[in-house]
């Protein structure tokens, strides 16, 4: 299994459905499958009874799905049904629903885009930007923004070097540095900013995002200079990474008598500032 597997959302029709990189290929949550196919106030219980079904007719659409740790709309991982392209197409067979033969040719099209993207990363990084400017940030936000991402890479990178392998362990190291950097941990910034499943960083400031690389910089910097092995010992150079940040940020605070962590949500306040900005 992959011990740091790349979690996204997708989307279909403008509906959620979850996706992890595991094995080499895209696996999707079954629950949110359903839901787009079936329109099912409680996906959950449409797949509970459909799953009770195949197995009781002797089925082997079930084998196809693993359990993997998605986020849930509450922010926190849960283990959850998930299925690649061939489970899902399966699993689509036994689902009526108008929305089956769309949805089989937007599989193809993930996953080959995917196939794309390792042959090719330009490709990811490309798209990620014309995501971001389909939403609406600016240019100079999606600079910084990119910028942390390859940030973030290299200091995965670096923790895997010095011995960091699980999944469970990055998160913990990432909140060590959030909460040096921030005094809030990545879950308590999300409720501070009133988020749900959204991406944290996706709705952070110029300066959050300044500050968050920061503290990640520092951490890859000392750890290459410290070489500190196992997850004790990266978790004590995280939590001095982040200090790094902090210590800059409350200068830059005592300086200019304005704080840096904000529960402005980005995106929204500044979709709302241009319809403002229209009517007035």
């Amino acid at each position: 299994m992959n011990k740091n597997p790349i979690t996204k959302v997708a989307l279909f029709e403008d509906q959620k459905i979850r996706k992890i990189w595991h094995e080499d290929k895209w696996w999707f949550s079954v629950v949110d499958v359903c839901a787009v196919l079936t329109n099912s106030i409680d996906a959950g219980a449409y797949w509970r009874k459909l799953k009770q079904r195949l197995n009781e007719e002797g089925s082997e659409v079930v084998t196809f799905c693993h359990g993997l740790k998605l986020e849930a709309i509450d922010g926190k991982k849960y283990i959850t049904d998930c299925a690649n392209t061939e489970g899902i197409l399966r699993i689509i067979q036994s689902i009526p629903s108008p929305k089956a033969e769309p949805f089989k040719l937007w599989l193809a099209r993930v996953g080959h885009e995917r196939i794309q993207e390792i042959e090719d990363p330009e490709l990811a990084t490309k798209r990620t930007r014309e995501l971001y400017k389909a939403k609406g940030y600016p240019d100079a936000w999606i600079e910084k923004r990119m910028r942390g991402i390859e940030v973030r890479a290299t200091l995965t990178d670096t923790w895997k070097e010095h011995g960091v392998k699980e999944a469970k362990e990055y998160e913990i190291l990432t909140a060590e540095i959030s909460k040096a950097a921030f005094d809030m941990t990545p879950s308590e910034y999300k409720k501070y900013k009133g988020l749900k499943r959204e991406n944290l960083r996706d709705h952070m400031n110029d300066l959050e995002l300044i500050f968050s690389m920061l503290g990640e910089a520092a951490t890859t910097e000392i750890t290459n200079v410290e070489h500190p092995l196992g997850f004790d010992a990266n978790k004590k150079v995280s939590k001095r990474g982040g200090n790094v940040a902090k210590e800059a940020r409350v200068k830059l605070e005592n300086e200019t008598g304005k704080k840096i962590v904000s529960k402005e949500n980005y995106l929204q306040d500044r979709i709302t500032q241009q319809k403002i900005g229209k009517h007035s």
